[in-house]
């Protein structure tokens, strides 16, 4: 990696000096995080565990009225009733899966793991939280940096539902993360102005019918069949009524009819996501999904129902907040540092705030070059990640928060 003094880019030494000292605690609180991961609304013991290391920076963190999760103002500079206000976010919550590693900080809570780097992210934000408590009255900028720890991202509608609600973006002039990617390597950053993420909701669709035995599938409904034929014929239907085949697109996680053998079960039930890059498809969609699945269905003599729950738009970053961002990139990591990246069929639920306040969400690069192992997607029993990207991220969150100051400050 490129460093930017060899770019002729200065970045803040003050900065540089804070994040080089924190190196080594930074990773031992990501490591602590990742062999104690929690799931989405349990996050108490995080919670705790987080705010106790911002008190411990003589700050006052807030948990929030959901019982997990938490916000916290760091004033900067000569701060006043008028002074902007920009946001850092972080998620903590774990998803319910295996962490197979085999190293010593694995998971030690069985079924749960960070493998989606949530960890990463709040180390990230915690590490920015003790660059700027430590500038403080001396920063070069006047205004609050709020933290954002936010819990139950993994679920939908997630956490960034309640902190809107609770009105911890109300003032806030600019919004900014990143989220570990393992398709990049650790040192550079992906931006993209416009969507960056994709809408994504769950569908459960429930099939009935009287059952049977197998032995006469003629004189009932075959509901085992029609679940067949649901799954194979809904994306074809669903192809139909969109401008461009695959735009809303369905994929099914969950498939549950009968327990015997000999018996022709009465109900099944399938579960799953829908998925579009196109904001205007994902407000649609819940009425395509009833035409595709009249289509599939009607006539099958199966009667059916559908649930359908909103999950999150997709992830649109703020072209001037981006160009800050990218800016930001350059200025602490070096030019080469900044990378172009792809909208992704992903989700995320940072797409609440962008729908509240401009900002910006960046991809963070966690690959090791050097390495041989392949690189591991987000969701892998065992992801990991180079830890160097810690740093990278400080860096970087805290370059934008300051030069957002700046910039709102004029």
């Amino acid at each position: 990696m490129t460093s930017p003094s060899d770019l002729g880019v200065v970045p803040d030494p003050r900065v540089d000096a804070l994040v080089r000292a924190d190196e080594r605690l930074l990773v031992e609180m990501r490591r602590h995080l990742h062999a104690h991961p929690e799931l989405s609304g349990q996050e108490t013991s995080t919670t705790a565990w987080i705010g106790q290391h911002l008190r411990d920076l003589g700050l006052s963190p807030k948990r929030l009225d959901i019982g997990t999760g938490l916000v916290c103002d760091i004033p900067l500079g000569r701060v006043g009733p008028t002074s902007p206000v920009v946001a850092l976010r972080a998620d903590i919550d774990a998803l319910a899966m295996r962490d197979e590693k085999d190293v010593g900080y694995r998971s030690q809570v069985e079924g749960v793991a960070h493998a989606c780097g949530h960890d990463v992210h709040t180390t990230v934000v915690l590490g920015a939280a003790r660059v700027l408590a430590a500038l403080g009255p001396e920063a070069a900028v006047d205004g609050t940096v709020r933290l954002v720890f936010e819990p139950a991202e993994e679920s939908v509608p997630g956490g960034a539902v309640d902190v809107i609600a609770e009105g911890w973006l109300d003032g806030v002039a600019a919004i900014f993360g990143v989220h570990c990617d393992p398709k990049l390597d650790v040192g550079t950053v992906g931006a993209r102005v416009g969507a960056l993420t994709s809408a994504a909701d769950m569908v459960e669709v429930r099939l009935r019918g009287p059952g049977g035995h197998t032995a006469r599938p003629e004189l009932t409904v075959d509901l085992v069949d029609q679940l067949a034929r649901l799954v194979r014929g809904l994306q074809p239907a669903l192809d139909t009524l969109t401008a461009v085949p695959g735009e809303l697109r369905a994929v099914f996680g969950s498939v549950h009819a009968g327990d015997a053998a000999n018996v022709i079960p009465s109900y099944a039930v399938l579960r799953g996501t829908l998925r579009t890059r196109d904001h205007d498809v994902w407000l649609a969609s819940p009425g395509l999904v009833e035409r595709a699945l009249a289509t599939v269905l009607d006539g099958t003599s199966a009667t059916w129902d559908l649930a359908y729950r909103r999950g999150v738009p997709p992830v649109v970053n703020e072209p001037r907040a981006t160009a800050l961002l990218e800016r930001s990139v350059r200025a602490a990591l070096g030019d080469d540092a900044l990378v172009s990246t792809e909208q992704s069929l992903g989700g995320d639920s940072f797409a609440w705030y962008l729908e509240k306040v401009p900002g910006s969400y960046a991809r963070l690069g966690t690959h090791d070059p050097a390495s041989s192992s392949a690189r591991l997607d987000l969701h892998a029993s065992t992801f990991d990640v180079d830890e160097r990207a810690i740093g990278a991220g400080v860096r970087v969150l805290v370059s934008a928060a300051l030069d957002s100051l700046a910039g709102t400050g004029h």
